[in-house]
């Protein structure tokens, strides 16, 4: 008979939805326990399918957290599975390697966490149906800069190989460098079947062997937009690979653009963005859809969208009640005034505010100075800041904080102009 699993990884259990939190604290309290509800409805899907196994590939929790109602949670979730008759195989990640809860934690008899060296766990199979053998290795600390895929052990013939791994598979950018591993390699390694973690988007790739990294079951952030889901995986007798995404998040991060392009009435824009919202709305299964705004486009109305951010938000918000679900995380404005209204007369007020913009945009923004000045600000205030707000305004690395100060910057430098053209624009 074929053998069926669920593959899932990068739950990080209580991992609050962080931009939410800054932005409405209704919203993070309704959902605030997301990735509970989505490992939840995991387990309901090993169940509902009669799986033989679930297979966890690291980071069930978020880091050194302290809580043993999250032990309690999860080790309560996994005995539904134990009470099933429905193995359990867990890995540790980098963030479950600083976690007191993974070292205190009593997991049911049925759970194997693996350990610091490589093992080879035989799964008993009634009937004499193909052997299959699942391989594992833990890693005790969150740094692992080389890979670890030379420490697994060789596939054992005429069994289906499985392995669990937490890696940085292929050098992949916005994540921490752990255990780094080229899918080329793992494709050649004698396995069937790969089960990877650490890498929070989907990617499957197939060859002499499957290799699946699932993406994480509930996204946090709009960092982490689009479906959420775990994989089912199904082997069956003639060694051949299926792979299912079955989604599980109760709540679904998206970018929605919207072009006001030609739009000059407030309503008509406000009629653009509700049918964005509701088309936006109907694409996505999810209990509640979360949205970042984009709007774009060259309109008469740019300096007031500009000048009047807290007005929009509130206009964005009473177009989001009337779907059922549906918040608003954020506006994010690209809007620019059509040209004729740049420019203005020679000597007018339009025409010098118009050339504080060309001088702001050409000279000022990409001069090393002004980003070394900038540089120093954020410096000065990053140990200011909650830890929890650091990633969603600064992101992961030194690159993607140079790039995200670069576009507050224009932002900045959008709106500053925006209140100089503001007596105009009414």
């Amino acid at each position: 008979m074929p053998f069926r699993f669920v593959h899932t990884a990068d739950i990080h259990l209580d991992s609050p939805l962080r931009s939410l939190a800054l932005r409405d604290p209704a919203l993070a309290g309704l959902i605030g326990d997301a990735s509970r509800q989505a490992f939840t409805a995991t387990i309901d899907l090993c169940l509902e399918e009669r799986v033989d196994a679930l297979l966890i590939a690291g980071d069930l929790y978020d880091g050194d957290q302290t809580s043993m109602k999250t032990a309690l949670f999860l080790a309560a979730q996994l005995r539904r599975l134990h009470e099933a008759g429905i193995p359990s195989f867990v890995i540790r990640g980098n963030h479950d390697a600083i976690s007191r809860i993974t070292r205190e934690l009593a997991l049911p008899e049925t759970v194997k966490l693996f350990g610091g060296r490589a093992e080879a766990v035989a799964l008993e199979r009634p009937g004499g149906e193909q052997p299959v053998v699942i391989h594992g290795l833990s890693f005790a600390h969150p740094k692992a800069p080389e890979s670890l895929l030379a420490q697994y052990r060789a596939p054992v013939a005429g069994s289906l190989n499985i392995g669990l791994m937490h890696t940085s598979l292929d050098g992949a950018l916005g994540h921490d460098p752990y255990a780094p591993c080229a899918t080329a390699d793992l494709l050649v390694s004698g396995f069937d079947y790969w089960a990877l973690g650490h890498i929070h988007r989907r990617s499957v790739a197939t060859g002499p062997c499957t290799v699946v990294m699932p993406g994480m079951p509930q996204g946090r952030d709009i960092g982490e937009a689009g479906e959420k889901s775990v994989s089912l995986v199904t082997i069956g007798d003639d060694r051949v690979v299926e792979v299912e995404a079955r989604p599980t998040a109760v709540a679904q991060f998206a970018r929605v653009p919207v072009d006001l392009a030609g739009i000059e009435d407030w309503r008509d824009m406000l009629r653009a963005i509700a049918a964005a919202l509701r088309g936006a709305r109907t694409e996505v299964a999810a209990e509640h859809l979360i949205v970042r705004l984009g709007l774009g486009g060259a309109t008469p109305l740019a300096w007031r969208l500009l000048r009047d951010g807290d007005l929009v938000r509130a206009e964005m918000e009473n177009l989001a009640v009337e779907l059922p679900g549906c918040w608003i995380d954020g506006v994010e404005l690209a809007v620019g005034a059509p040209e004729a209204d740049i420019a203005g007369q020679p000597g007018s007020a339009a025409s010098a505010v118009a050339e504080l913009e060309r001088l702001i945009a050409a000279d000022i923004l990409p001069s090393a100075a002004f980003r070394r000045e900038v540089a120093e600000i954020a410096d000065a205030l990053r140990p200011l800041l909650p830890p929890e707000t650091r990633r969603p305004l600064l992101g992961d690395d030194a690159a993607e904080a140079a790039r995200r100060l670069e576009a507050f910057a224009r932002e900045g430098a959008r709106e500053v102009i925006a209140r100089l053209r503001g007596g105009e624009a009414e």
